[in-house]
């Protein structure tokens, strides 16, 4: 049940194309009335995919764009539409990016709301806020043989995912052979072996935990056996895994359990980023190396000067920046217009800054943006 995340170099690519023929389509059939994941009803979705896509190529042929560019991305997206492995998901939002040269589709657990936008860029902001908001992640349940991993949605919602990869046998890594080889004995309850047999456990685990989500980078929670915890903090590679776990052996808690104190090391740690964040941005504000000015912060954008940006996920600003980093707001949006904040988080991923969708009342100055500098504009 594919769900895909994208990485920080495929949110660059995107940010990337230029076209004037450029299509992004944004679908979430469920997401209006509590509706079942894309792959329990695929017809569903890839009817409001199809809608999408007509209202889209409309658009373009009023801006003038070619009929055989308008073919091209009709045929794209008319594959992606036949395309019956791709809609068997746990997704509940569908992103897609498409022109004449290019197309994109990503399976998104987050109920986005729909969209669809034309224009010379793809519209990778609401992308963006799924992907860089603090209040998503996974937990890991870990216990002698059993292993449940759990999503954490952005919106509230959460799942349990699949480890299409974790061998069968597992639970055969602890277990000992203590009759001179003739039958392998399983380990008494309570006493899970040694380091060694630990960590190679562990190790299977991980490895099928980061088949499933990839180096996304999103926080992990780790529930786990007291024995099996520090073990699997020794050999983890993940950069996501948080310091903090759920102190309690996952076995007693249930689903509902899992993800209510998942979201509790969450909402710590992302109260503790902002706090930390919020004191370093007023001691560089203070030597010029901070700023909450959408003008200051677009130059610096453009010219790869922004250690961190923090935007508000719900600011609606359009516009458009030039290549010096001057800003031109719109009254409405246009085909000659996008997100001013989207293209200035899209600027600082491009010259490898971090990027973090926050809520307006975390930012600074009544300012849908703010950032910490490299140096001086």
């Amino acid at each position: 049940m594919s769900i895909d995340i994208p990485t920080h170099d495929d949110l660059v690519e995107l940010s990337q194309q230029r076209n004037v023929a450029s299509v992004s389509l944004y679908s979430s059939p469920g997401s209006t009335d509590g509706g079942p994941p894309i792959g329990r009803d695929t017809e569903a979705a890839r009817l409001a995919l199809r809608s999408s896509a007509t209202e889209a190529l409309a658009e373009l042929g009023q801006h003038g764009v070619a009929k055989a560019e308008l073919d091209a991305i009709g045929q794209s997206l008319a594959a992606l539409d036949h395309d019956t492995d791709f809609w068997v998901s746990s997704a509940r939002s569908v992103a897609v990016f498409a022109s004449p040269e290019v197309t994109r589709a990503f399976r998104l657990r987050s109920e986005l709301p729909s969209l669809v936008a034309t224009g010379d860029r793809f519209d990778i902001g609401p992308l963006l806020r799924a992907t860089t908001f603090g209040h998503s992640g996974y937990v890991l349940a870990l216990t002698q043989g059993n292993v449940r991993l759990l999503a954490l949605n952005a919106d509230d919602s959460s799942v349990e995912i699949a480890l299409p990869t974790l061998p069968d046998d597992l639970g055969k890594t602890l277990e000992i052979a203590d009759n001179q080889g003739k039958a392998d004995m399983p380990r008494a309850d309570g006493a899970l072996g040694p380091k060694v047999e630990l960590r190679r456990y562990c190790s299977l685990v991980e490895e099928a935990v980061l088949d499933v989500i990839g180096d996304s980078g999103l926080p992990l929670v780790l529930a786990a056996a007291s024995d099996l915890q520090p073990a699997y903090r020794e050999i983890s590679t993940y950069r996501g895994l948080l310091p903090s776990g759920i102190a309690a052996n996952p076995s007693s808690l249930s689903a509902d359990d899992l993800e209510e104190r998942g979201r509790v090391v969450l909402a710590e740690r992302h109260s503790h980023e902002l706090d930390s964040w919020r004191t370093a941005f007023g001691n560089k504000r203070s030597s010029g190396l901070a700023s909450s000015q959408l003008s200051d912060i677009a130059h610096a954008a453009t010219a790869g000067l922004v250690d961190t940006l923090l935007f508000d996920l719900a600011s609606t600003d359009e516009g458009s920046i030039d290549e010096s980093g001057a800003v031109s707001f719109a009254s409405e949006p246009g085909p000659s217009t996008y997100g001013l904040v989207d293209e200035i988080a899209a600027r600082v991923l491009r010259t490898r800054g971090t990027v973090k969708a926050v809520r307006g009342d975390d930012l600074p100055d009544d300012s849908p943006v703010a950032a910490t500098f490299r140096g001086p504009i």
